[in-house]
Protein backbone atom coordinates (compact mmCIF):
# COMPACT_ATOMS: atom_id res chain seq x y z
CA UNK A 1 0.00 0.00 0.00
CA UNK A 2 1.57 3.25 -1.12
CA UNK A 3 1.65 6.22 1.20
CA UNK A 4 1.06 9.80 0.24
CA UNK A 5 4.17 11.85 0.94
CA UNK A 6 3.40 15.47 1.70
CA UNK A 7 5.95 18.22 2.22
CA UNK A 8 5.61 19.82 5.65
CA UNK A 9 3.33 22.83 5.53
CA UNK A 10 2.06 22.05 2.03
CA UNK A 11 -1.39 20.60 1.51
CA UNK A 12 -1.99 18.35 -1.49
CA UNK A 13 -4.19 19.95 -4.09
CA UNK A 14 -6.19 17.86 -6.51
CA UNK A 15 -6.61 18.87 -10.17
CA UNK A 16 -10.17 20.08 -9.57
CA UNK A 17 -9.13 22.29 -6.65
CA UNK A 18 -6.60 24.35 -8.60
CA UNK A 19 -7.87 27.72 -9.70
CA UNK A 20 -6.36 29.64 -12.58
CA UNK A 21 -5.11 33.20 -12.29
CA UNK A 22 -7.98 34.29 -14.55
CA UNK A 23 -10.48 32.77 -12.10
CA UNK A 24 -9.06 34.89 -9.28
CA UNK A 25 -9.03 37.89 -11.61
CA UNK A 26 -12.73 37.47 -12.36
CA UNK A 27 -13.48 37.22 -8.64
CA UNK A 28 -11.56 40.48 -8.02
CA UNK A 29 -13.48 42.13 -10.86
CA UNK A 30 -16.79 40.91 -9.46
CA UNK A 31 -15.91 42.20 -5.98
CA UNK A 32 -15.00 45.62 -7.40
CA UNK A 33 -18.16 45.85 -9.48
CA UNK A 34 -20.30 44.65 -6.58
CA UNK A 35 -19.04 47.58 -4.50
CA UNK A 36 -20.11 49.97 -7.27
CA UNK A 37 -23.66 48.62 -7.17
CA UNK A 38 -23.63 48.67 -3.38
CA UNK A 39 -22.90 52.42 -3.51
CA UNK A 40 -25.64 53.03 -6.07
CA UNK A 41 -28.24 51.09 -4.09
CA UNK A 42 -27.09 52.74 -0.87
CA UNK A 43 -27.89 56.13 -2.41
CA UNK A 44 -31.47 54.97 -3.07
CA UNK A 45 -32.00 53.82 0.52
CA UNK A 46 -30.21 56.87 1.90
CA UNK A 47 -32.54 59.29 0.13
CA UNK A 48 -35.53 57.15 1.02
CA UNK A 49 -34.70 57.48 4.72
CA UNK A 50 -33.39 61.05 4.78
CA UNK A 51 -35.87 62.94 2.60
CA UNK A 52 -39.04 64.02 4.34
CA UNK A 53 -40.85 64.88 1.13
CA UNK A 54 -41.97 62.24 -1.35
CA UNK A 55 -39.24 61.74 -3.91
CA UNK A 56 -40.36 58.47 -5.49
CA UNK A 57 -43.27 58.19 -7.93
CA UNK A 58 -46.59 58.12 -6.08
CA UNK A 59 -47.62 54.80 -7.63
CA UNK A 60 -45.46 51.70 -7.28
CA UNK A 61 -43.80 50.61 -10.53
CA UNK A 62 -45.72 48.12 -12.66
CA UNK A 63 -44.31 44.59 -12.63
CA UNK A 64 -45.76 43.25 -15.89
CA UNK A 65 -42.39 43.61 -17.65
CA UNK A 66 -39.89 43.60 -14.80
CA UNK A 67 -41.11 40.42 -13.07
CA UNK A 68 -41.05 38.15 -16.17
CA UNK A 69 -37.74 39.74 -17.17
CA UNK A 70 -36.30 38.83 -13.78
CA UNK A 71 -37.42 35.22 -14.21
CA UNK A 72 -35.91 35.19 -17.72
CA UNK A 73 -32.52 36.37 -16.45
CA UNK A 74 -32.50 33.91 -13.56
CA UNK A 75 -33.34 31.03 -15.88
CA UNK A 76 -30.53 32.10 -18.20
CA UNK A 77 -28.14 31.72 -15.27
CA UNK A 78 -29.42 28.19 -14.65
CA UNK A 79 -28.95 27.34 -18.33
CA UNK A 80 -25.39 28.71 -18.37
CA UNK A 81 -24.57 26.75 -15.20
CA UNK A 82 -25.95 23.59 -16.81
CA UNK A 83 -23.78 24.23 -19.88
CA UNK A 84 -20.64 24.74 -17.81
CA UNK A 85 -21.37 21.52 -15.92
CA UNK A 86 -21.90 19.63 -19.19
CA UNK A 87 -18.49 20.76 -20.47
CA UNK A 88 -16.76 19.57 -17.30
CA UNK A 89 -18.43 16.18 -17.88
CA UNK A 90 -16.96 16.01 -21.37
CA UNK A 91 -20.06 17.08 -23.32
CA UNK A 92 -19.05 20.19 -25.28
CA UNK A 93 -22.05 19.89 -27.62
CA UNK A 94 -24.49 20.26 -24.74
CA UNK A 95 -22.45 23.11 -23.37
CA UNK A 96 -22.59 24.91 -26.71
CA UNK A 97 -26.37 24.55 -26.90
CA UNK A 98 -26.80 25.76 -23.33
CA UNK A 99 -24.56 28.80 -23.81
CA UNK A 100 -26.38 29.77 -27.01
CA UNK A 101 -29.74 29.48 -25.23
CA UNK A 102 -28.40 31.47 -22.24
CA UNK A 103 -27.07 34.13 -24.62
CA UNK A 104 -30.42 34.45 -26.39
CA UNK A 105 -32.22 34.72 -23.05
CA UNK A 106 -29.81 37.52 -22.09
CA UNK A 107 -30.58 39.32 -25.36
CA UNK A 108 -34.28 38.93 -24.55
CA UNK A 109 -33.66 40.54 -21.16
CA UNK A 110 -31.97 43.52 -22.82
CA UNK A 111 -34.83 44.01 -25.29
CA UNK A 112 -37.49 43.85 -22.57
CA UNK A 113 -35.49 46.26 -20.41
CA UNK A 114 -35.25 48.72 -23.31
CA UNK A 115 -39.01 48.44 -23.79
CA UNK A 116 -39.56 49.17 -20.11
CA UNK A 117 -37.25 52.18 -20.23
CA UNK A 118 -39.23 53.55 -23.17
CA UNK A 119 -42.48 53.21 -21.19
CA UNK A 120 -41.16 55.18 -18.19
CA UNK A 121 -42.36 58.73 -17.59
CA UNK A 122 -39.16 59.53 -15.71
CA UNK A 123 -35.82 60.31 -17.28
CA UNK A 124 -32.21 60.60 -16.19
CA UNK A 125 -32.51 64.41 -15.97
CA UNK A 126 -36.09 64.77 -14.73
CA UNK A 127 -35.68 64.28 -10.97
CA UNK A 128 -33.70 62.51 -8.26
CA UNK A 129 -35.58 59.23 -8.57
CA UNK A 130 -35.15 59.12 -12.34
CA UNK A 131 -31.45 59.87 -11.98
CA UNK A 132 -30.86 57.04 -9.50
CA UNK A 133 -33.11 54.58 -11.34
CA UNK A 134 -31.63 55.09 -14.79
CA UNK A 135 -28.06 55.28 -13.51
CA UNK A 136 -28.38 52.01 -11.59
CA UNK A 137 -30.31 50.09 -14.23
CA UNK A 138 -28.09 51.61 -16.92
CA UNK A 139 -24.95 50.37 -15.20
CA UNK A 140 -26.56 46.97 -14.85
CA UNK A 141 -27.45 46.98 -18.55
CA UNK A 142 -23.81 47.74 -19.37
CA UNK A 143 -22.77 44.72 -17.30
CA UNK A 144 -25.35 42.53 -19.02
CA UNK A 145 -23.93 43.57 -22.40
CA UNK A 146 -20.39 42.83 -21.16
CA UNK A 147 -21.61 39.41 -20.00
CA UNK A 148 -23.22 38.78 -23.39
CA UNK A 149 -19.95 39.64 -25.14
CA UNK A 150 -18.09 37.23 -22.86
CA UNK A 151 -20.64 34.49 -23.57
CA UNK A 152 -20.41 35.17 -27.31
CA UNK A 153 -16.64 34.78 -27.27
CA UNK A 154 -16.74 31.46 -25.42
CA UNK A 155 -19.56 30.26 -27.70
CA UNK A 156 -17.40 30.93 -30.77
CA UNK A 157 -14.31 29.37 -29.19
CA UNK A 158 -16.32 26.37 -28.04
CA UNK A 159 -17.68 25.95 -31.54
CA UNK A 160 -14.10 25.99 -32.85
CA UNK A 161 -13.19 23.20 -30.44
CA UNK A 162 -10.94 25.19 -28.13
CA UNK A 163 -12.53 23.85 -24.92
CA UNK A 164 -13.08 20.45 -23.37
CA UNK A 165 -13.37 19.01 -19.86
CA UNK A 166 -9.68 19.75 -19.22
CA UNK A 167 -9.65 23.22 -20.75
CA UNK A 168 -12.71 25.04 -19.48
CA UNK A 169 -11.39 28.01 -17.48
CA UNK A 170 -12.70 30.63 -19.92
CA UNK A 171 -16.19 29.11 -19.88
CA UNK A 172 -16.16 29.04 -16.07
CA UNK A 173 -15.02 32.66 -15.92
CA UNK A 174 -17.76 33.81 -18.29
CA UNK A 175 -20.29 31.83 -16.25
CA UNK A 176 -19.12 33.43 -12.99
CA UNK A 177 -19.55 36.87 -14.48
CA UNK A 178 -23.00 35.98 -15.82
CA UNK A 179 -24.13 34.70 -12.42
CA UNK A 180 -22.86 37.96 -10.90
CA UNK A 181 -24.95 39.97 -13.37
CA UNK A 182 -28.01 37.96 -12.37
CA UNK A 183 -27.35 38.36 -8.64
CA UNK A 184 -26.99 42.11 -9.05
CA UNK A 185 -30.29 42.29 -10.90
CA UNK A 186 -32.04 40.58 -7.98
CA UNK A 187 -30.89 43.38 -5.67
CA UNK A 188 -31.85 46.03 -8.22
CA UNK A 189 -35.25 44.45 -8.76
CA UNK A 190 -35.90 44.21 -5.04
CA UNK A 191 -34.86 47.82 -4.48
CA UNK A 192 -36.72 49.56 -7.28
CA UNK A 193 -39.65 47.22 -7.89
CA UNK A 194 -40.42 45.42 -4.63
CA UNK A 195 -39.71 47.93 -1.82
CA UNK A 196 -42.26 50.48 -3.12
CA UNK A 197 -44.93 47.85 -2.41
CA UNK A 198 -43.57 47.27 1.11
CA UNK A 199 -43.57 50.87 2.41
Amino acid sequence: MSELVVNPGVLPVGPQEKKSASWWGVLCLVATEASLFAYLLFSYYYYDVQLTRAWRPSAPPPLHLAAPNTVLLLLSSVVVWWGERALKKGKPGRCLIALVVGFLMGVGFVLIQLKEWASKHDSLQKDLYGSIYFTTTGFHMAHVIAGLIALLFVIVWLGLGYFDEKRSAAVSNAAIYWHFVDAVWLTVFFTFYVTPYLW
